[in-house]
């Protein structure tokens, strides 16, 4: 199966990259949003594309042969932004894409993103930080593990499943995870998503501190757009649709930011047809429209 991007048709009318613009995607993964950005800003425009994921730099790096110096790739997290804007020169873009989640290149890997690969529970977008989905499961208390199930995975059987968790250890793979999960947790919960779903998003996103590192990406970009440039950003799951909400909310507030769609855009029946993972995706844009303040 290859990657498909998400509402791609959309992003981009309301982006509408121009040539000289400089723009940032600040999610690589497979590169798709970068080669239409790319492309739409030919001759002249530039991209800088963020991904702590070494092999997403990869797909990068081959984009690098065909468009050159045109593109700027940056292995490290997103909440660096304005420490390589500032390096590279770069005061203001003009664009700034999110696409938040997990890549498909990710969730074929044996990294143990998906419960539909038996991997070991390593779950690290980035290999050189300490902490593994393993270590969590295996080592932290009960207590801890149900308070991220029901944090960050809004989990309604984080106990039970905590509990279980605790009960089994050692638990080195995916497969004895997810199995321990469905076992654990009513059959007529949900009929639409696996059952351990929510306890693998959980641990994903504590093991790369996905929602702090969103937040502080999320401002940094607001405060390096130009006037009139816009900020886009491609959600999987309430809690990162519920933080773009708050921060485009209180930029709104402060003025710095007009909303270009009051709700998000959502793939079309067509599209989810067609690539099965959109189906949750919501898409939120702004348009900055002026400066902020230096005590903001």
């Amino acid at each position: 199966m290859k990657h498909k991007s998400v509402l791609m048709r959309e992003l981009m009318t309301i982006v509408q990259p121009q040539k000289d613009g400089v723009y940032v995607d600040m999610t690589l993964g497979a590169a798709g949003h970068t080669k239409i950005l790319l492309d739409l800003s030919n001759p002249t425009g530039r991209v800088i594309a963020f991904d702590k994921d070494k092999e997403a730099i990869k797909n990068g790096e081959k984009l690098k042969e065909q468009y050159g110096n045109r593109l700027i790739l940056i292995n490290d997290d997103y909440a660096n932004l304005e420490e390589h804007l500032n390096r590279l020169c770069i005061n203001s873009v003009d664009g700034t894409v999110f696409d938040l989640g997990v890549s498909l290149d990710q969730l074929k890997s044996d990294r143990g993103f998906s419960f539909n690969i038996d991997a070991p529970l390593d779950m690290r977008m980035d290999q050189s930080k300490p902490l593994t989905a393993e270590m969590i499961v295996n080592h932290w208390d009960m207590e801890e593990i149900e308070k991220i199930l029901s944090l960050y995975g809004e989990e309604r059987f984080a106990r039970r499943i905590a509990r279980a968790i605790v009960k089994q250890r050692p638990i080195k793979s995916t497969k004895e995870l997810a199995d321990l999960v469905e076992q654990v947790v009513p059959r007529n919960v949900s009929k639409k998503i696996h059952p351990a779903t929510r306890t693998f998003q959980a641990l994903r996103i504590v093991v790369n501190d996905e929602l702090e590192s969103m937040r502080i990406g999320l401002r940094a970009a607001v405060k390096r757009l130009s006037i009139n440039g816009i900020i886009c950003v491609i959600s999987f799951h309430s809690l990162e649709d519920r933080i773009v909400k708050q921060v485009f909310k209180d930029c709104k507030q402060k003025g710095v930011l007009r909303l270009i769609n009051k709700k998000p855009i959502r793939p079309s029946p067509e599209e989810v047809k067609n690539n099965r993972r959109s189906r949750s995706a919501k898409l939120r844009c702004a348009l900055k429209i002026k400066a902020e303040e230096k005590n903001d």
